[in-house]
């Protein structure tokens, strides 16, 4: 009984592995299987998790909630963007979000474009581990311990009043205003700049630096004519993170900005919460990504893409 399992098993393995090899060389010949065996599960789970909840929300924005029974109506109308529009309110929260993100990414270009350069440069290989270290570490602590350290600092017995007041000048008070939200948001956000930028500036070869000079070009002819738009395609994806990740965000206009800084999240969460208006809140939602749709249709247009 024992030689007739040892045959069986035998026989299964060599089966089995007869099989194994017929589809290994099957999938050799034809490479392009293979590929769509790989790729099939993380494009399901794209497909039914990311899609699939964007035309969820997409759908929704054109239903309304029952005033008397609070039930959602799904009679497919245009009157949650009509509200949209004709409200001030919701204008003026909508402007002053994507004015923000637009401030922040400009803001944040600036500060991580000469630190990028200087990493990749001039900086020696210690100085550049000390650098990367510095950039790196604030993004291993809370979001929310990085805001609330911001609030100490603009308090009115914060760190900012007490040097101020130590050089002889009056305290500020931009605590709770736009000001200090446009601080955090760009303090928060700038390694997801300066890490892109550091990798199109390294990728750019240093002889296009010496022939820039060797042909006579001074330093800022060399940057606008040879660092700049080989650095375009980081300063493109540095962008993408910040200005997506502060028209999203509504922790920081709660903590730090106070009453009358409401962004768009903010709008969203009281009507998911509070109002229990979801088609609402889906229709509002849809603002930030019809702004992103629109800003990397134009990032497109630029060529940023075809070189990242």
């Amino acid at each position: 009984m024992i030689s007739r399992f040892n045959t069986a098993y035998v026989s299964a393995a060599d089966a089995l592995s007869s099989g194994v090899r017929r589809l290994s060389a099957g999938l050799w010949r034809k490479p392009a299987i293979g590929a769509g065996l790989l790729l099939a599960p993380p494009l399901g789970w794209f497909v039914l998790i990311y899609l699939a909840a964007l035309a969820a929300l997409f759908i929704s924005a054109f239903w309304t909630v029952d005033s008397f029974t609070g039930e959602i109506d799904r009679t497919w109308t245009f009157a949650n963007f009509q509200t949209i529009l004709s409200s001030d309110i919701y204008r003026l929260i909508a402007v002053r979000t994507i004015l923000m993100a637009a401030a922040v990414t400009i803001t944040d270009i600036v500060l991580a474009f000469p630190f990028a350069y200087f990493m990749v440069r001039l900086a020696g290989p210690r100085q550049r581990v000390v650098l990367f270290t510095l950039v790196l570490v604030p993004l291993w602590s809370s979001y929310l311990a990085r805001v609330y350290a911001w609030r100490l600092i603009f308090a009115n017995e914060g760190a900012l009043n007490w040097v101020l007041r130590g050089l002889g000048f009056d305290g500020v008070e931009i605590g709770y205003t736009n000001w200090a939200m446009w601080i955090v948001f760009s303090y928060i956000w700038l390694p997801f700049m300066i890490m892109p930028i550091y990798s199109a500036i390294e990728r750019i070869p240093y002889s296009l630096f010496e022939a820039s000079q060797d042909l006579g070009a001074r330093a800022w002819r060399t940057f606008f004519r040879v660092i700049l738009p080989l650095s375009w395609p980081g300063i493109v994806a540095g962008s993408i993170f910040t200005f997506s990740l502060t028209l999203g965000d509504y922790i920081t206009p709660v903590l730090v900005g106070g009453p009358g800084s409401d962004f768009i999240g903010n709008v969203v969460y009281a009507n998911v919460g509070i109002a229990n208006n979801i088609p609402f809140a889906a229709a509002y939602a849809s603002i930030p990504l019809v702004v992103m749709a629109g800003y990397l249709a134009f990032a497109r247009r630029t060529g940023a893409f075809d070189v990242m």
